[in-house]
């Protein structure tokens, strides 16, 4: 038995994970659309207890719609659907700071908030792709420009958040006095990228602010998250792996003034479940000989920044340019693992079919339950992104067996510690900094 408890995520893609998921018989792509799919989603997450659920998001059509069920749903409107089904489980959502404009975020994410009772996260993103800079009608940022911009949203959206002190709606019906203006602020920022007078006309929420996610794993994703994130989605194939990201991205906090358990690291997993190692195994060749090849050969050579669509699939990976203004850390994972396990290219695309990158284990309840308790217990992660392959199956199927497991090992809780994202996640509740810097003006006097 053990103290230190597991956090999980469950990563929510249409109707699955596996770019076949759509095409196996487990699973509906007339759903892809239906809230009513998601809603029953969420609540199977909270029924195992889980943390939160997550909603990724990109502001382009990504991938060939002949071969994928594409084109979803807008994830801060879903999650507000999903908050009126659900009490306890966190709704993480992402939004770009690279087509964004941090008022209107600020407001979305903080009506996120109160409408679920303080379960609302941002997943923080950059946007590397092209297509999306297309839809804006601009040239797509630099790297470094994105994340420039990115530190300076974050500060004028935190600013926005904390324009309300906590005790400022005052709501005193006989004096006629609802809100107290002394604990409302102007912010008055005025920046390399924004100005922003403030203050926010939401007030302060249920969290103080909602969760910060991120997602990048090059230099500069390390860096921003260690700077501000509170939790990170990552991607790492093996324990070492997993290691070697979760021992650099919790050295960088001390730079910060932060402590380890400020910032929990999730690496993402698909498990594919069955009651026997057969089973598990069977549904997994079930889902690769539904791949579409055409499909995966697109979605690489996006990933490597080069045409592999004309090239022998029974040969290894050509050479890949280093440098790209795109996805960095998912570029060199997916390079690394062909070179390590000296994959084909047609091996290789198996292996992203099923998490684009993240690690893929089939197995039946117990055996997932060890790799997960393997990667915890030795300095590799403090809970997991879970990636179902198929939905709602998958992610059934993790609830009503995986959670058992972990629950009867003492990894994970059998009930949830109290009613917000930061409480189950075992953050702390941030203090508005005007809020603070009075009580140090009071001290200081």
């Amino acid at each position: 038995m053990t103290t230190r408890k597991l956090h999980l995520n469950a990563f929510l893609m249409g109707v699955g994970h596996h770019e076949a998921a759509w095409r196996h018989p487990r699973t509906e792509p007339a759903r892809l659309t239906d809230v009513r799919h998601y809603q029953q989603l969420a609540r199977i997450a909270e029924r195992g207890r889980l943390d939160s659920v997550f909603l990724a998001d990109g502001l382009a059509l990504h991938g060939d719609v002949r071969h994928n069920a594409l084109g979803g749903l807008e994830p801060l409107t879903l999650l507000s659907a999903l908050a009126a089904v659900t009490d306890h489980v966190g709704l993480i959502a992402t939004a770009s700071t690279t087509y964004g404009v941090p008022f209107h975020l600020a407001r979305a994410f903080a009506s996120l908030d109160h409408i679920s009772g303080g379960r609302a996260g941002w997943n923080i993103v950059t946007s590397a792709g092209e297509a999306e800079a297309r839809n804006f009608g601009i040239e797509r940022p630099a790297h470094a420009d994105r994340y420039a911009r990115a530190d300076e949203f974050l500060e004028v959206v935190t600013k926005l958040w904390d324009s309300w002190e906590d005790d400022a709606v005052v709501g005193d019906r006989q004096a006629g006095l609802y809100a107290d203006s002394r604990k409302i602020h102007p912010v008055r920022h005025a920046g390399r990228y924004f100005r922003v007078n403030g203050p926010l006309n939401t007030s302060r929420t249920p969290q103080g602010r909602p969760l910060l996610v991120q997602a990048g794993s090059s230099e500069d994703g390390k860096e921003f998250a260690a700077r501000h994130a509170e939790a990170v989605f990552t991607a790492q194939q093996t324990l070492a792996e997993g290691q070697e990201f979760y021992a650099d991205l919790k050295g960088r906090l001390v730079h910060y003034g932060r402590q380890p358990g400020e910032l929990l690291i999730l690496p993402g997993l698909s498990p594919i479940i069955g009651s026997t190692e057969r089973e598990a195994l069977l549904l997994e060749k079930e889902l690769e000989d539904l791949i579409i090849p055409e499909y995966g050969l697109a979605q690489l050579s996006t990933m490597v920044g080069i045409d592999l669509t004309t090239d022998d699939l029974d040969r290894p990976l050509p050479d890949v340019p280093v440098e790209t203004e795109g996805a960095q850390s998912r570029r060199k994972l997916v390079v690394d693992l062909a070179r390590r396990d000296d994959l084909t290219v047609r091996q290789l695309l198996v292996r992203l079919a099923g998490g684009r990158g993240h690690r893929v284990v089939a197995g039946t309840p117990e055996q997932i339950a060890d790799e997960i308790q393997e990667w915890f217990e030795n300095g590799a992660a403090d809970g997991f992104n879970i990636m179902p392959p198929v939905l709602p199956g998958g992610l059934e199927d993790f609830v009503d067996h995986v959670v058992p497991e972990l629950q009867v090992r003492g990894l994970f809780r059998t009930e949830y510690e109290g009613r917000t994202l930061r409480e189950n996640y075992g953050l702390a509740r941030p203090a508005s900094r005007y809020a603070l810097s009075r009580r140090l003006e009071v001290v200081g006097s």
